[in-house]
């Protein structure tokens, strides 16, 4: 919930309505020309004084000097006077919490005050200044607010008891606010009502528990109150309704009934509000009540189709959440798919929205208006939106067998139109339909051929090259063709290369006597001349096949394959169920779950790179806060640890021990260390060269950093930190940065930044690409206010669980129930040793833990370990000597493969240092 902040004052008499005139430039001396006038007995010359640094605060100014001063102000009956000081105040409470105890006489005072304005404005500014030692002198104040006559200093208690619970959840439940708030929700005012509702459910959301408690009779009182209180009132209330669980059919009825006038309300959130609740209960209501189902589905099409003659902005917010509703039930706007037909004026992101639900809501019925539509947008200037609308047909193609063909003729005739973009989108999409359909509309293939020379892209050229492979025995000149994309099969893009490798295999496959040659110059190609791990390994998948039985690579590469299934309905039922709940939120714009984007924390101790309250991004666009209580972290504990339970049965050699101490005393010690590297040049970082690097240390997962002051003037004491999202999940523990002593010019210094796995702050994962290693990081020098961004790559080894080893029969198990297929390979050489024991100490002091060595071969000896990482993803690693040569093969199995990679990488680093 926003914090409120007391709004400025309306323009006085003094000022003539002109308060721009206080947001000029500064002169010299100011400041103290701004001491006199706060200590002036003119009330009028005051109050601009005030106005004034209230001004430079704005824009960015440092007037904390001025508190005192200011505080002084605070002494006074005039009310303007007094709302100005109460947001300075706010403002720099943080920085100044002793001085801020020096006003608290005031708060106290004016709190009991008759003008019930200055009684609300002292309650809701002592709930703004976030200082734990304010809290308890808030709580007799606030008592007495909850239970005041005025209705309005209710309501502003109210919101303030959601706030004392972030900052001391415990004084809450100690002094019975908790059972207040439930009794305002009976008050005979629907706003104390609407903000006791307001309250409850942040507090809900904050503490994760059910503090709402929506009994009957409260619900009667919600119901009622839903008809008088304010709009924004009335969203909170929908929103607690939607929570509720009726007790059966006819209680949801009823309910539905009290909501169905707010789908006729002029605001839009009140109306998506409602569409939830009508949603939810939908749900409950069971297959008996399908006359009123079907009922209520006539009646929530209206005001949906209502918002689209919004703004662009609240269109786009509806598009998003009727992108959900038509998942859970198209049957609401089945007959109204024209009013998603786009606009010429409509922006773009309003048209990409509509497009998606055009595809959703299409059907046998209404295809001809559709196609004669998406044809139409073929032909638009906007070159992503005329890409969007080519695949939006073949996507209708994929849904509607039998509409199919009408779809690949629309796309046949853009083709025919030479624009370069649009015949290289109908060629992606034509392989989606031969995919789909395969066998049956190959005759349009020459039509492709003809057009070979436009494309340019690679998802177009990979496209084409699948196509030509597929049905090389149907194209009289199919190796032709790809001989043509050969000449530059170096300079290609991956995508492209590996389905040239693949698509010229399947033509020797199905062609051996003619592309004999140049199968095995492919061949060559991929395995020899690439650095791609991907291509080298299909190269040689392909070679061994071929060389060894044919036959097999024939039942592998020419193998029917799956056919495509429609993917407009794409969210899973869960989660959709989850979303659906989440309208009229970020969720459902996202269409992600909060937790995938949000981390709820305590407010105590916030440490922002910004202004308060608020939290600087990396990347324009994420939206997460950064914040240091580990109370309410993901708990990173591994839940699949196996205790102090020791391997035993002569597994381990050289003691046999429990899981703390595998070795005994055998063995040379080995401390974890951070591989340092820099990070941040100084010429990114105002003047600052930044050295990095990761390591554990009893179980926590630390950066660590070196700041050399190259040119940076002003002494390097205090910065703050903030991590993006990344494959990890790793967040500062604390974001304050304490250099001490402070750094000055040519001087260097040390501090460490303790990282907490926490899932909210995983990235999303590109499905079938590696976990990248990279984390991008934010650093803000508070003295100069300057921000500089750079990445480092995490080393998988400092992720790893002391609580992470096996024992050898469960290491069995695992190992032989992982398909084969996820198994990664590499070979290093010119190791620093290849003695095991000393390999299995420095593993050890990694969490990486030895499980059993077997001779293999006469001069072979394979040695077995696991791994994992506190997030609880398992890697189970064999190494293979080879006696009389210093190298060693590693093999790497896990169910976790996106992330394989980094933990061949972390096993690589580690035998080589």
């Amino acid at each position: 919930m926003p914090v409120p902040i007391p709004s400025l004052p309306l323009p006085g008499k003094n000022d003539g309505g002109h308060d721009s005139r206080f947001f000029t430039t500064q002169k010299k001396g100011e400041m103290h020309e701004l001491r006199m006038e706060l200590h002036s007995t003119d009330r009028n010359v005051k109050v601009d004084a005030v106005k004034k640094v209230i001004a430079s605060m704005t824009v960015g100014k440092d007037v904390s000097t001025l508190f005192t001063d200011v505080l002084n102000c605070v002494q006074t009956s005039n009310i303007e006077l007094k709302k100005l000081v109460y947001l300075y105040l706010i403002n720099y409470a943080k920085s100044q919490p002793e001085l801020t105890l020096l006003a608290v006489n005031t708060f106290v005072k004016d709190a009991s005050d008759p003008n019930p304005l200055i009684r609300a404005l002292a309650v809701r500014t002592m709930g703004c200044i976030r200082v734990d030692r304010i809290t308890e002198y808030l709580c007799d104040p606030l008592s007495r607010a909850l239970r005041d006559e005025d209705p309005y200093v209710r309501k502003t208690a109210a919101v303030c008891v959601a706030k004392l619970y972030d900052i001391a959840p415990e004084l809450v439940q100690e002094r019975g606010f908790l059972d207040t708030l439930h009794d305002l929700i009976s008050d005979s005012n629907p706003s104390v009502v609407a903000n006791g509702v307001a309250a409850l459910s942040e507090i809900a959301e904050t503490s994760g528990k059910d503090v709402m408690k929506i009994s009957t009779s409260v619900l009667q009182k919600l119901l009622a109150a839903l008809n008088e209180c304010t709009e924004w009132g009335q969203v909170f209330i929908l929103d607690s309704l939607a929570k509720y669980t009726p007790a059966d059919a006819r209680e949801a009825e009823g309910i539905i009934e009290r909501v169905t006038p707010r789908l006729q309300h002029a605001n839009s959130a009140v109306v998506m509000s409602a569409v939830k609740v009508i949603l939810s209960y939908m749900e409950l209501m069971g297959s008996a009540s399908s006359d009123t189902i079907r009922n209520l589905t006539r009646k929530l099409a209206p005001p949906l189709v209502t918002l689209l003659n919004s703004e662009p902005e609240i269109q786009y917010v509806a598009l998003r959440n009727i992108n959900l509703i038509v998942q859970k039930r198209p049957t609401i706007l089945e007959n109204e798919i024209k009013v998603f037909f786009c606009k010429y004026n409509d922006p773009i992101y309003v048209k990409m929205e509509k497009l998606e639900i055009i595809i959703k809501l299409v059907s046998e019925k209404n295809i001809d208006q559709v196609l004669l539509e998406l044809k139409e947008y073929a032909t638009e200037v906007d070159v992503d939106f005329v890409r969007r609308s080519v695949s939006a047909i073949g996507r209708c193609a994929v849904k509607l067998e039998r509409a199919a063909e009408k779809c690949i003729g629309v796309l046949l005739e853009l083709i025919q139109t030479k624009v370069n973009y649009v015949v290289q989108e109908s060629v992606i999409v034509i392989k989606d339909i031969f995919r789909r359909y395969p066998n049956r509309y190959e005759s349009i293939i020459a039509t492709l051929c003809d057009n070979l020379d436009t494309l340019d892209e690679p998802q177009a050229k990979a496209s084409m090259v699948w196509i030509i492979g597929e049905y090389a025995e149907r194209i009289d000149n199919a190796d032709e063709l790809l001989d043509t994309f050969l000449e530059t099969f170096e300079e290609e893009d991956p995508a492209v290369q590996l389905q040239l490798l693949t698509a010229t295999v399947k033509c020797f496959l199905k062609n051996p006597e003619e592309t004999q040659d140049m199968v095995q110059r492919v061949l060559d190609l991929a395995t020899e001349e690439s650095d791609n791990p991907d291509l080298r390994d299909r190269g040689f998948i392909y070679w061994r096949l071929l060389s060894t039985d044919p036959e097999a690579a024939k039942l592998v590469v020419l193998g029917d394959k799956p056919v495509i299934e429609d993917d407009t309905f794409k969210l899973e039922p869960n989660l959709l169920n989850t979303l659906i709940g989440q309208i009229a939120t970020l969720s459902s714009i996202y269409h992600k779950p909060p937790e995938a984007f949000v981390v709820r924390t305590s407010g105590r101790g916030v440490m922002n790179l910004g202004v308060p309250d608020s939290s600087d991004v990396i990347e324009e666009g994420d939206e997460e806060d950064y914040e240091n209580d580990e109370a309410d972290q993901e708990d990173p504990v591994d839940l699949l640890d196996m205790g102090g339970m020791g391997l035993g049965n002569g597994a381990v050699g050289g003691g046999g021990g429990g899981g703390n101490d595998l070795f005994g005393s055998s063995g040379p010690q080995v401390q974890q260390e951070a591989r340092i590297s820099k990070v941040c040049p100084a010429e990114k970082s105002g003047g600052i060269d930044i050295y990095g690097g990761f390591r554990q240390v009893n179980g926590n997962v630390l950066m660590e950093f070196e700041f050399q002051n190259i040119s940076c003037t002003t002494p390097v004491s205090n910065l703050a930190i903030q991590l993006n999202k990344n494959a990890f999940g790793l967040s500062p523990v604390n974001q304050q940065i304490i250099c001490n002593p402070p750094i000055n010019v040519g001087s260097s210094g040390k501090a460490t930044v303790q990282l907490v796995a926490n899932r909210s702050m995983l990235s999303p994962m590109v499905a079938g690409q590696p976990a990248s290693p990279q984390i991008q990081i934010a650093i803000k020098n508070m003295a100069t206010s300057q921000v500089f961004y750079f990445a480092a790559n995490f080393n998988l080894e400092a992720l790893c669980s002391p609580g992470g080893q096996l024992d050898r029969t469960t290491f069995i198990e695992t190992w032989k129930n992982i398909d084969d297929g996820k198994e990664l390979y590499s070979t290093i050489s010119d190791l620093p040793s290849t003695d095991i024991d000393q390999i299995q100490a420095k593993f050890e002091a990694y969490n990486i833990f030895f499980i059993a060595r077997r001779q293999a071969l006469e001069d072979q000896e394979v040695v077995y370990f696991s791994m994992k990482t506190l997030t609880g993803m398992d890697f189970l690693v064999e190494l293979t000597f080879k006696k009389g040569i210093n190298a060693c093969k590693i093999c790497i199995k896990t169910e976790n493969t996106a992330y394989g990679h980094l933990a061949k990488i972390a096993i690589e680093n580690l035998l080589r240092f």
